[in-house]
């Protein structure tokens, strides 16, 4: 048996058995969601919880006052933070503030490929952003996470990946084990870490380009578009993808004839989003 196909038998096992090591969702982030749930808290209560982690808090308030939520007050402490934007907010943005600590890597060769990752889930979150805003049946925020969480699959294969030089020396097979596992992987980790259906189906689906449902335009459909945007003169097979016979775009009312999706009026917003998680 070929050594991919070895490391390909072993990570399926592993997800199957749930032996895999999947990426723990760091702390802060899990206790702001569990008290964003409590009916009975309050916006001093989430503010303590993220107050325990000074980077954390500096970055909402520089959030909260960016041109994306900012309003005719500047906000200078949590409990104003909470305030303005609403707990359900704050959460998103605590998930996605924190998602960028998980793509480190102690190879040098990984953590290339981490930053690469993250700075395309960047991208892919702001384009996503910005088509989610046109899109009354999808929330902008709630489509800015999916869009950084789209491929957190790849970080457990990554990681195993760091144990297999052969693997690391020969890049274009490792794309190869990426492309065709990461999907599942990532759905696995979204569920073990109790997200909403919605969030899992992007991990899961979104490069299931001939997806189709009934109803409105969900999270998958925006996500999906919004990657393919994203791969728009790169080497990724999505590259060459027919947007024609793709779904999602009729989902979303795009025109699909088109080789690139015309984003101008709405490219300070998207260069916005990405600012927030330079």
């Amino acid at each position: 048996m070929e050594p991919e196909e070895v490391f390909v038998k072993e990570l399926i096992e592993d997800l199957e058995n749930g032996q895999l090591q999947l990426p723990t969702l760091p702390e802060v982030a899990l206790r702001v969601r569990e008290v964003v749930d409590d009916e009975d808290a309050n916006a001093n209560q989430i503010a303590d919880i993220i107050g325990q982690d000074a980077a954390l808090s500096a970055r909402l308030i520089q959030v909260a006052n960016s041109p994306l939520y900012r309003g005719r007050q500047e906000i200078d402490r949590l409990s104003m933070v909470v305030a303005r934007l609403g707990n359900k907010l704050v959460r998103t943005l605590v998930t996605s503030q924190v998602m960028k600590q998980m793509f480190q890597a102690t190879n040098e060769i990984v953590d290339t490929r981490l930053r690469d990752i993250w700075e395309h889930s960047v991208q892919v979150a702001s384009i996503a952003r910005a088509l989610a805003a046109q899109t009354p049946s999808v929330s902008p925020d709630q489509a800015m996470l999916a869009g950084l969480l789209h491929d957190i699959g790849v970080l457990p294969i990554l990681y195993r990946a760091e144990e297999r030089p052969e693997l690391l020396e020969t890049p274009e097979l490792l794309d190869s084990l990426i492309n065709d596992l990461h999907t599942r992987i990532g759905s696995a980790i979204l569920h073990h870490w109790k997200f909403p259906a919605a969030l899992v189906a992007v991990a899961a689906e979104h490069e299931d380009l001939k997806r189709e449902h009934e109803g409105q335009a969900d999270l998958v459909d925006v996500v999906m578009v919004a990657n393919l945007q994203s791969r728009i003169d790169s080497n990724h097979p999505l590259a060459q993808a027919e947007w024609a016979h793709i779904p999602a775009f009729h989902q979303l009312g795009l025109d699909a004839d088109v080789d690139e999706i015309e984003l101008t009026e709405v490219a300070e917003e998207i260069d916005e989003v990405q600012q927030l998680f330079a």
